[in-house]
């Protein structure tokens, strides 16, 4: 119990000096803009696919599952509102950090753990280049950018999965259906999760890059690095979350 505390706190610590060298490397040129654009595009681009695809999933049965019951209450009218809400405050912004928690972040580990363990990185330090600053720094800021870009499309195919199903069991238009969403939806809803998409996507690169950037040597430490960077970055999203409904819930009450 005591080692595995102790670990917990090293781990913590270590992780908190990463950021803090990030942080101190990302204000110092020069800047990495072709690295970053690229990782833009890996990122942002490559993912496109897989988050529409589950977003347009998670509309269609979050609508389907609350149907019968709101049909009970005769509330189906409220269906729009109460998936829209859903959906962009806290549905659509942990998913789609899941889901890229389980793509970004396990292919940064394995891809900077193969690096290390070649001694690709070893040889850029011996070079003069920088190689936290052209792996590390470009990889954190593209998730950083992107993962609120993916929010917002996995949102609107979530949206649109769920007005399919109106359409079809209850004949509403998609006109009507996303004007009802849009006029449920209030400025504190957008705000809150627009801001944590951001430290999500933050979460995502800084837990890729620390475990791939600090793999052990070995084949074996490249899985173990892509394989905790997914566990990690999960629970810390969690967490995040977490802290995020609590201030907001603070100001709504303000």
């Amino acid at each position: 119990m005591w080692s595995r505390l102790k670990k917990f706190f090293i781990e913590t610590g270590d992780l908190s000096f990463f950021a803090a060298r990030y942080f101190k490397e990302a204000l110092k040129p020069p800047f990495e803009f072709r690295e970053l654009l690229r990782q833009c595009y890996q990122m942002g681009n490559r993912s496109l696919f897989l988050v529409g695809i589950t977003g347009f999933i998670i509309g269609l049965v979050l609508t389907l599952q609350s149907r019968p019951t709101l049909i009970q209450f005769g509330a189906v009218s409220w269906m729009p509102n109460m998936v829209g809400i859903s959906i962009v405050r806290e549905v659509g912004p942990v998913i789609t950090a899941l889901i890229c928690a389980g793509r970004i972040a396990s292919g940064i580990g394995a891809e900077l753990g193969s690096m290390r363990v070649t001694e690709q990185i070893d040889a850029m330090e011996v070079s003069g280049t920088n190689p936290f600053k052209y792996l590390v720094v470009t990889r954190i800021l593209a998730t950083t950018l992107m993962l609120p870009i993916l929010v917002v499309f996995g949102d609107l195919l979530a949206l649109y999965g769920s007005a399919l199903v109106e359409n079809i069991k209850g004949g509403v238009s998609f006109q009507l259906y996303f004007n009802t969403v849009f006029n449920a939806l209030n400025f504190s809803d957008l705000v809150p999760a627009t801001i944590k998409s951001f430290f999500f996507g933050f979460i995502i690169g800084l837990v890729g890059c620390y475990k791939g950037y600090y793999c052990k040597k070995g084949t074996a430490g490249v899985g173990v690095a892509a394989n905790t960077a997914v566990v990690m970055a999960s629970l810390l999203l969690f967490l995040v979350d977490f802290i995020a409904v609590f201030i907001a819930d603070i100001f709504y009450e303000l």
